[in-house]
């Protein structure tokens, strides 16, 4: 009987898909990463269903959307008496290991299921001496997170049987806030200026008084932890926003490099240990990140820098080196693809499809056209974004705050007027032109409204 592949499962916090060199990034090189694209496949249209940490962790995890599995914000937690992909796997024949940021609560039914072998950072974790929870004894260990993560991840595969296949997740917590570099890349772009994006001073004219009311501005938001230092005296306001730029990127960018390398690493465990050929390797992040777009640095939103995901499968065995998937592909189909490729039934309570079909460059005639998306946290935190859900096509994105906390943890009991987006994304690739009013897109707009009403009834999303 032939093995089933192993499957290593690498996922960064924040990493924005247009700060990785093989998607084209203007800002940085990622040659570790740029691997699985060169030698796997590389997914140009991979979403989230809910551009937050929390949410999109436990959306991978079980295959739902938040509404489904319990977990809509970042104060809920993941009650791991449910179905998740571990438990499914190590029921047939897989070790399995949970490492590095869980982000899903602990303690009770929070902590880890279905894993052989947890080790996890507490809450968002510390970039220097993080604490760690092992198998829920707790431990400073010393050294810079990233590369802890990846030395236990390493350890970990050592201590594998070779006559069972293994499933492990490797979450690093970089370049998640406040974007601590370590010391080998500290002094990385000291003599460069990192080119500032091109909607970099966007004046939000057109969009929805949600778009101005959101808190996350390089330019007003950006504290002194996230700066680390005390600007220059007589800046300008543009000298001084353009200062603040090249502080957050210029860490955020450190980071990366850091995760980059640490890719390489276990990248060349495998090919030392020969088992390159038998691994499923995937590299993706929880979601994409503001890299000054808009001015803006977090996520949250449903715009294109926030929703698309990285989203690169390496597996000699099947996947053509240097392919390249244009359809839609969300978070919500890990757990389907893991399975499948696994050779595990996929449960019909699943909402997510296998993204194989598409790796064998046979792609349904059912597959997708649009992905359905929805950020419950009104007003929430510090950012202040409204709630809002919406659908995206690959020529069109309607977008609705519906302006009410509703029933979501952590919403602010605060009500606003509602309000519709809509943008052409083959005429407005960076969305700065909110067309919901003009009569030339009448039909398109109802078209799409068609759409998101189809989508929350498939999805069984009734709070609506």
């Amino acid at each position: 009987m032939t093995k089933k592949p192993n499957i290593l499962f690498i996922m960064s916090d924040d990493h924005a898909s247009h700060a990785i060199s093989s998607y084209g990034s203007r800002i940085n090189k990622t040659l570790e990463i740029d691997r699985l694209a060169n030698e796997g496949a590389q997914f140009n249209n991979c979403f989230c269903t809910n551009s937050i940490c929390t949410p999109s962790r436990a959306t991978i995890l079980t295959g739902k959307y938040g509404h489904q599995n319990g977990v809509r914000t970042l104060l809920d937690e993941l009650d791991g008496r449910q179905q998740t992909v571990p438990k499914l796997l190590q029921k047939n024949g897989y070790q399995t290991a949970m490492i590095g940021k869980w982000h899903l609560g602990h303690g009770g039914h929070s902590d880890p299921t279905g894993f052989d072998y947890w080790n996890i950072l507490p809450d968002q974790g510390d970039y220097i001496n993080p604490r760690m929870i092992e198998m829920g004894e707790s431990k400073v260990v010393d050294g810079y997170v990233t590369n802890i993560i990846t030395d236990l991840s390493i350890e970990w595969l050592k201590k594998q049987s070779n006559h069972k296949p293994w499933f492990l997740m490797c979450h690093h917590k970089a370049p998640h806030r406040p974007w601590i570099p370590d010391e080998k890349h500290k002094h990385m772009y000291e003599d460069v200026t990192i080119p500032e994006p091109e909607t970099f001073n966007d004046d939000y004219q057109t969009r929805a008084k949600a778009v101005e009311e959101a808190a996350m501005s390089i330019e007003e938001d950006l504290n002194k932890n996230d700066l680390k230092m005390d600007p220059p005296k007589g800046l300008t306001d543009s000298e001084l926003k353009s200062w603040k730029y090249q502080r957050y990127i210029k860490d955020y960018l450190k980071c990366v490099a850091s995760i980059d390398d640490n890719v390489g690493r276990i990248l060349n465990y495998l090919d030392e240990e020969n088992l390159t050929d038998d691994t499923i390797v995937i590299y993706t992040s929880d979601q994409g990140f503001f890299l000054g777009d808009h001015g803006w640095y977090d996520k949250r939103f449903i715009y294109e820098e926030s929703l698309r995901m990285p989203l690169l499968i390496r597996y000699p065995k099947e996947i053509k080196a240097g392919s390249i998937v244009n359809d839609i592909g969300l978070n919500l189909d890990f757990a389907s693809t893991f399975l499948d490729y696994a050779g595990v039934d996929i449960p019909a309570d699943i909402q997510g499809e296998s993204l194989r079909p598409l790796l064998r460059d046979a792609v349904p005639d059912n597959w997708r056209r649009s992905m359905y998306y929805r950020y419950w946290e009104h007003l929430s935190y510090e950012h202040r974004v409204g709630a809002h859900y919406g659908v995206r096509t690959h020529k069109y994105k309607l977008v609705y705050y519906y302006g009410e906390p509703l029933d979501a943890n952590g919403a602010e009991p605060e009500e606003r007027n509602p309000e519709w987006e809509l943008f052409d994304l083959e005429k407005d690739q960076y969305e700065l032109n909110n067309v919901y009013s003009d009569p030339a897109y009448e039909n398109i707009v109802n078209e799409m409204k068609h759409e998101l009403d189809k989508l929350q009834r498939e999805y069984s999303d009734n709070n609506v």
